[in-house]
């Protein structure tokens, strides 16, 4: 996500901080290393933004952080609010004492002047798709269950979950507007019915628990967006999050209403909508993504979004 140069400075200094230090029983070969990482990470930007559409009634913006800096981000706030959709990697999002994983699952809220801070617990960095929605049209689209009672428009929830459909449109558009394959009247009514489509009672999902169960969830969140292409046992994910693995899969199903199972496998899937355009051979990518075959995988992918891998391919870039 954007995080203020701020960040960007305090973490290089931290950084340096720990190459610099005497050697503290660090092998020499490995403060070598941490020396050129750092050294890359100064030819790289933090982040790129991408501006994919500008039209009076929407903005669409795709988002590429590196994530180098893993701890919180000082404070920070957006001037309109925007509708977050991340696509790739993981993040926390950390409003107040409330916090939300954001991952490709949901769908984030950044209101207009509420303050906000960003951490990276897990290495990747990440890729989120911004939609800044004209404010009289969002107000039409959003239920006015969710809306904070104000003069502006402000989300009450911090994120929704959407659904498989939901997701495939994202991924949809954003293909289609990088690759200029799709005219800016069509990329409009594509933008407004994916908001219409997240804010939907079909689609949309209000994780609904205490906080201590939905912090457990989160923390799930995190061990499997750590390795999307592990092959997950329940008792390593229950073992690592010092729980019983029938607790785990019970709490999980009742906050975020889908079994753990095939949350995961949402996760890699978006995964794969993100990274078709780059492979020529399928089944090569049904492998790197950790499913056990090409057919595995494109029934799987079909089942979701409605499409086979190839056919969501030709329809994003073609």
């Amino acid at each position: 996500m954007l995080v203020g140069m701020a960040a960007v400075m305090r973490c290089e200094w931290q950084s340096r901080s720990k190459i610099l230090k005497p050697d503290g029983g660090v092998p020499a070969s490995k403060r070598f290393e941490l020396m050129m990482e750092k050294r890359n990470r100064r030819d790289v930007p933090e982040f790129k933004v991408y501006s994919l559409l500008r039209s009076p009634t929407i903005m669409i913006r795709d988002t590429r952080c590196q994530g180098t800096c893993r701890s919180m981000s000082p404070e920070e706030c957006t001037s309109t609010t925007q509708l977050i959709f991340p696509y790739r990697g993981v993040y926390v999002r950390h409003v107040g004492h409330d916090q939300a994983v954001a991952e490709a699952n949901q769908v984030l809220f950044f209101n207009a002047y509420e303050a906000y801070r960003v951490s990276h617990p897990v290495a990747g960095g990440d890729g989120s798709l911004t939609l800044i929605v004209e404010e009289s049209e969002l107000q039409e689209l959003a239920p006015v269950d969710i809306l904070h009672r104000s003069s502006g428009i402000a989300f009450r929830p911090q994120r929704l979950r959407i659904d498989a459909r939901t997701q495939g449109l994202v991924a949809l558009l954003r293909h289609r507007l990088h690759e200029q394959v799709v005219e800016p009247l069509e990329a409009e009514v594509l933008a407004l019915t994916l908001v219409r489509r997240t804010l939907g009672p079909r689609s949309s999902h209000t994780p609904g628990s205490t906080v201590g169960r939905q912090k457990l969830v989160d923390r799930a969140k995190l061990v499997l967006s750590s390795d999307l292409t592990r092959r997950w046992a329940l008792s390593e994910i229950a073992g690592e999050l010092r729980v019983s693995p029938v607790y785990l899969t019970q709490v999980f199903q009742q906050v975020e209403g889908l079994p753990l199972y095939q949350y995961q496998l949402r996760l890699r899937l978006a995964r794969a909508l993100d990274l078709l355009a780059r492979y020529d051979d399928l089944t090569t990518l049904a492998l790197d993504l950790g499913f056990c075959s090409h057919s595995h995988f494109s029934a799987a992918f079909r089942k979701f979004y409605g499409y086979s891998p190839s056919a969501f391919k030709r329809s994003a870039v073609q």
